[in-house]
């Protein structure tokens, strides 16, 4: 049984971070492409970030380039989301999803940016 836990989100003040955890189970996590979405109020889903198999390839939304950091730690079945320097727009529901030729999503955790 595929399951995809997110945690760590939370509220935080613009300029402040949060770090985000996908722990991942029923499936040989460390072959498998991985990556984060969100989706904010009113918005589609949008891909943040995503990551390789081995961690050693990362990819990101000009949005987050720069703020954001994806990792994995295979030994733990876990993708993480570092967010720094959070701004308003940022807010949304972020998403852990897991590649293949069939997509799992993870049920989300809320990020909210505000003073």
């Amino acid at each position: 049984q595929v399951q995809l836990v997110e945690s760590g989100g939370g509220l935080v003040q613009p300029g402040g971070s949060l770090r985000l955890s996908c722990a991942a189970s029923g499936f040989t996590f460390s072959t498998y492409i991985m990556s984060w979405y969100r989706q904010a109020p009113g918005k589609e889903r949008e891909l943040v970030a995503t990551i390789t198999s081995g961690g050693t390839i990362t990819n990101y939304a000009d949005s987050v380039k720069g703020r954001f950091t994806i990792s994995r730690d295979n030994a733990k079945n876990t993708v993480y989301l570092q967010m720094t320097s959070l701004k308003p727009d940022d807010t949304a529901v972020y998403y852990c999803k897991r590649a293949g030729i069939k997509v799992y999503w993870g049920q989300g955790t809320q990020v909210t940016v505000s003073s």
